[in-house]
């Protein structure tokens, strides 16, 4: 079909269709699995710590390589798929990533964890420019941010999943099986993917009615942008820096929670679950609550800029007693204080990761989030460091936490300095 046929097609009336949900369906599942695999070493962590005699700052090693791998692809994967899509492109971020997880149950060495979990890094980084870059080709801008915030919300059920599945699968038949089975379950998504996923315009069973709605919005002023050009842009460093400020705060949840919770609830492999159940379910109410709340704002007459910033505000407010998680004596307390927490981290997270997609046209979107990844991966890497020597020379959470709860606002005050109008950049 040509474009002007399209076009002329896509100007018939007619209810609008729900393809494009489709589309955050298969994300949503990808993000599972991403999250499966990033969350398994944190929930072994003890049990591989007494097998191999690992000390704090090894672990924090661990995640330290994992997210310099991290950082790298993410950019690089940010570039890659501007220029082949995101079909193929995050075809093979999956592939990779998964080779990675299931090459852990091979690791005999402290060398062949790092190993394992570099190739996972190089994998994982294409995920999230790959899952922006489609919200951006299969929805409006108004929709973008609860598009977002649902197949985001795909790592948060991954998060949920893993410490319901990996202790059976580990204590039945030991931690190797557990990559090698998670592993093989997950490769299930990609034939999926790669014989569902088109671009709008290609895609045979959209409608012209769905089509018109999805290219809503004004058209793309360019094709192409240089991506050494985006660097001189204040809305890729707000988005950058922003991403550099909350993305560490998530890497600990994730990485250092099981280890939390063992420390000072006295919890283990067998009863881990159910605290981290309630805390990741909490997140997934942030992240589709916080796209829907900065969506309906817009639906109501709000700028982007009002409607993001001020969503971004609430969640920022909701983080800050995490501060004090650390004191809470009684294991529930100190679950619902973290799990507002990650609640608030996720509905801020959804509305910054449409910053992008907001403000840069489509042909753009993916190496905007590719610098953004790279520089938030580079700040996990520094938390990763000071989470290492706080637990080594310290012994406590609550340093580490304090920081979490600072992090938001901060971020949100960089983002207004740097966008004060989140109008669309003119290339």
């Amino acid at each position: 079909m040509t474009t002007a046929a399209a076009t002329a097609d896509a100007a018939q009336p007619g209810p609008i269709g729900r393809y494009r949900w489709v589309v955050v369906a298969l994300l949503f599942t990808a993000m599972i699995v991403n999250y499966v695999d990033r969350q398994a070493l944190g929930l072994l962590k003890a049990d591989l710590t007494t097998e191999f005699g690992w000390s704090e700052t090894d672990y924090a090693d661990l995640v330290f390589w994992f997210q310099g791998a991290y950082a790298i692809a993410y950019l690089a994967w940010g570039r890659i798929i501007d220029r082949i899509g995101a079909r193929y492109g995050f075809g093979l971020a999956f592939l990779i990533w998964q080779v990675g997880h299931m090459a852990t149950a091979g690791a005999a060495s402290f060398g062949g964890f790092i190993a394992s979990r570099v190739v996972l890094g190089l994998g994982e980084g294409g995920a999230f420019p790959s899952g922006i870059k489609a919200v951006a080709e299969w929805f409006p801008k108004k929709e973008r941010a609860l598009a977002t915030g649902v197949f985001n919300a795909g790592t948060n059920i991954g998060a949920i999943v893993t410490p319901l599945l990996i202790p059976v699968i580990t204590l039945t038949f030991g931690w190797q099986m557990t990559f090698i089975v998670t592993g093989v379950m997950g490769l299930v998504w990609l034939p999926i993917w790669l014989l569902v996923y088109r671009r709008p315009r290609e895609h045979k069973k959209l409608s012209a009615a769905e089509l018109a709605h999805i290219e809503s919005d004004p058209a793309d002023p360019v094709d192409k942008v240089p991506w050494t050009k985006l660097l001189g842009y204040r809305e890729t460093w707000a988005y950058a820096l922003g991403k550099f400020l909350i993305d560490p705060i998530w890497w600990m949840f994730l990485f250092w929670l099981p280890d939390f919770l063992g420390k000072r609830h006295g919890l283990d492999l067998k009863t881990f679950g159910p605290p981290l159940v309630v805390i990741y379910l909490l997140s997934d109410v942030g992240s589709v609550g916080g796209g829907w709340l900065s969506s309906r704002f817009m639906k109501m007459g709000w700028s982007i800029n009002r409607a993001r910033k001020t969503t971004m505000l609430i969640c920022a407010l909701l983080a800050l007693p995490v501060a004090g998680a650390a004191l809470a004596s009684n294991l529930w307390v100190a679950v619902l204080i973290i799990g507002v927490a990650t609640a608030a981290h996720q509905g801020f997270s959804a509305n910054l990761y449409t910053l992008p997609g907001d403000v840069f046209p489509r042909s753009a979107v993916g190496s905007v989030v590719g610098i953004g990844g790279m520089v938030g991966a580079v700040g996990g890497m520094a938390m990763s460091k000071y989470a290492g020597y706080v637990l080594e020379k310290i012994g406590t959470y609550t340093p580490i936490f304090v920081l979490a709860a600072s992090a938001y606002l901060l971020a949100l005050l960089v983002v207004h300095i740097l966008t004060p109008k989140m109008e669309p950049v003119k290339i």
